[in-house]
């Protein structure tokens, strides 16, 4: 592969997403999942029925003897980290691309949606072991550098500890803004469910979950020698008919979980697959919860 073929691949992935996500976008401030703004406006009385009690100034509600609320108004800069899965179970693929390729491909599709409304886009890279923090910037150059590390991380690098990782994303930036787990969340839900939960308790939170089919059912190919690139076993098996329906059974089961999982920790769960136009999920991703957050508006203000 010649040098210039990553900068190429990346500027057709910028032009894919601009051209196809084109005008979701324009207009005021607003996120991929969007949300109440991060910082703390001018003090009013509070309206029943219309405003939400969790915002109360209670200290202006005392001195006055008068409900008063606290309106919040959106950042016009905010940061977007993201937690990026590269463990070795990355490294496989049955369909248009590997998964590593789709990891690549939404965080860059994240980046270049937010970066359009100003917003600055950091990571923190699972590969192996060590997690590898990459600094919030602005502008494309900054996030061509990001998705050129991506492309470049080493393969078969082993397991991640991925609530670890969430765990030090929300120990370490404070400020409110949009975070972002992109992972096959093929861990037990239990070792990255609480850390999600704080996560989500102070920012928005978006999982994308990345799959390729043969994750989810098992072909009819006879005996097979199964890899587990994360712990280096192999182990030969007999796809039979009633293998393959146990597996599904437990494929199934397992996605479940995570999805539950995910909607008790409070994070909006956008799922992508290998086998599927990813970018035609993300559009109808960002239109359903957009769908979802006016009509909750609607519903705050009696359908005014």
């Amino acid at each position: 592969m010649s040098a210039a073929s990553p900068e190429l691949a990346l500027r057709r992935l910028e032009l894919t997403v601009v051209r196809r996500l084109d005008g979701l976008l324009h207009g005021n401030h607003q996120g991929l999942v969007p949300g109440p703004g991060s910082e703390l406006g001018d003090t009013r009385v509070y309206v029943p029925g219309e405003d939400d009690v969790r915002r109360m100034d209670w200290a202006v509600t005392a001195r006055t003897t008068t409900p008063h609320v606290r309106d919040l108004i959106a950042d016009r800069e905010l940061e977007t980290w993201a937690v990026v899965d590269l463990s070795a179970s990355m490294d496989f693929g049955t369909a248009d691309m590997e998964k590593r390729d789709l990891v690549v491909s939404a965080v860059g599709a994240i980046g270049f949606l937010t970066g359009r409304v100003g917003d600055r886009f950091g990571a923190y890279i699972l590969n192996g072991a060590e997690i590898r923090r990459h600094p919030a910037r602005g502008g494309r150059p900054a996030l061509y550098a990001l998705l050129r590390r991506l492309a470049d991380a080493p393969r078969g690098a082993g397991a991640v500890d991925l609530g670890a990782a969430v765990e030090s994303l929300a120990a370490a930036h404070h400020k409110r803004g949009l975070r972002v787990v992109v992972s096959d969340f093929l861990d037990d839900p239990d070792s990255w469910e609480r850390p999600m939960r704080r996560l989500s308790s102070r920012h928005q939170v978006l999982a994308v979950e990345v799959i390729d089919p043969r994750e989810l059912e098992l072909p009819d190919v006879g005996l097979v020698a199964l890899h587990d690139p994360e712990t280096g076993r192999t182990r030969e098996v007999h796809l039979s008919r009633r293998v393959r329906e146990r597996y599904a059974v437990a494929a199934a089961m397992q996605r479940e979980a995570t999805r539950a999982a995910l909607r008790r920790a409070g994070a909006a769960h956008l799922v992508l697959r290998t086998d599927r136009d990813w970018v035609a999920d993300i559009v109808q991703f960002v239109l359903r919860q957009r769908r979802t957050a006016h009509l909750a508006r609607r519903r705050q203000t009696g359908g005014r």
